[in-house]
């Protein structure tokens, strides 16, 4: 049977109509823009934003890659952030994304690239977790995550954090400041940056693992990709990335398009952030002429 092929996995209806139903709304949150308050759509924006920091500079490169330092204020926000972004809370994306990082493109990762465009992308959320995903998993350590009471208190109050953040705060906003209707604020600034984000963050998985070049290692899935890179603030560089997963920037430094890598370093000029972990330059030269594909 399928099912038994695949590990076991069931299908989990749930997810599916959920997530059915959010990308119909999301649509007809389209046909909203033209009459809609310029605010609004800028608002929309600049929520979009925040979700995105809150999954890059947040979950993946604070917390899953331990890429850099943050003082605690810093980290407050970056977890309101990561509320707004509704992917899991920190301690269970970050324990799926190290997971990936050391399985990856195996059965024992969520998001297996090797299992196609469509199960990468979001098919993974259809299914139950495949068997290798949970018993390699439980082989990591995780304990550091949840040492930080930011991560413990995000977790615990997850639910009502997702509400007010995700959904709540985007959609009052609007209403309260600019009079825009609740029915525009709420189908503008919640469910279509909220799909966006979404589908943004899932081609990192998906797009990230199958189109583009592999300076860095050519024996790897992950590649750049610059429009994953501009969709998703940085994090496009991804054969870098998974070369040199513990580099704070997640690309290799110079004038490129990483708006994560500029938020960190202006939190580090205020003195926010501290311990920037960099692969040094001569690594990732050494890399390159060692394993890349000779594209860069």
């Amino acid at each position: 049977t399928a099912s038994a092929a695949s590990g076991g996995q069931a299908i989990v209806w749930r997810n599916v109509v959920l997530m059915g139903l959010l990308h119909l709304g999301a649509v007809y949150a389209l046909s909203l823009v033209p009459r809609a308050h310029i605010l609004t759509l800028l608002w929309a924006y600049f929520c979009f934003l925040l979700t995105a920091l809150g999954v890059t500079a947040g979950a993946h490169r604070l917390w899953s890659h331990r890429s850099y330092k943050a003082k605690l204020p810093l980290r407050i926000f970056l977890a309101a952030a990561n509320s707004m972004a509704f992917q899991n809370d920190i301690y269970e994306w970050s324990r799926d994304h190290r997971v990936h990082h050391k399985y990856s493109e195996t059965d024992a990762d969520p998001h297996n690239a090797r299992r196609g465009f469509f199960f990468s992308h979001i098919g993974w959320l259809f299914m139950r977790k495949h068997r290798d995903v949970i018993e390699k998993g439980r082989k990591l350590d995780f304990t550091d995550l949840l040492d930080d009471p930011v991560v413990r208190f995000q977790r615990k109050y997850y639910k009502s954090s997702v509400v007010l953040m995700c959904f709540v705060i985007p959609t009052f906003v609007p209403w309260y400041l600019w009079g825009e209707s609740l029915w525009n604020a709420y189908f503008l600034a919640s469910i279509l940056r909220y799909t966006i984000s979404l589908n943004v963050t899932w081609l990192v998985n998906s797009a990230a693992h199958m189109y583009g070049n592999r300076p860095y290692d050519k024996n790897i899935s992950p590649r750049q990709n610059t429009l994953v890179t501009l969709g998703a603030i940085g994090e496009g560089f991804h054969n870098y990335h998974h070369t040199f997963p513990f580099d704070y920037s997640a690309s290799e430094l110079g004038l490129k398009f990483n708006p994560t890598t500029w938020f960190i370093d202006f939190m580090f000029w205020l003195g926010l952030v501290t311990d920037r972990k960099q692969a040094p330059k001569e690594m990732i030269q050494a890399r390159k002429e060692k394993t890349g594909d000779g594209s860069a």
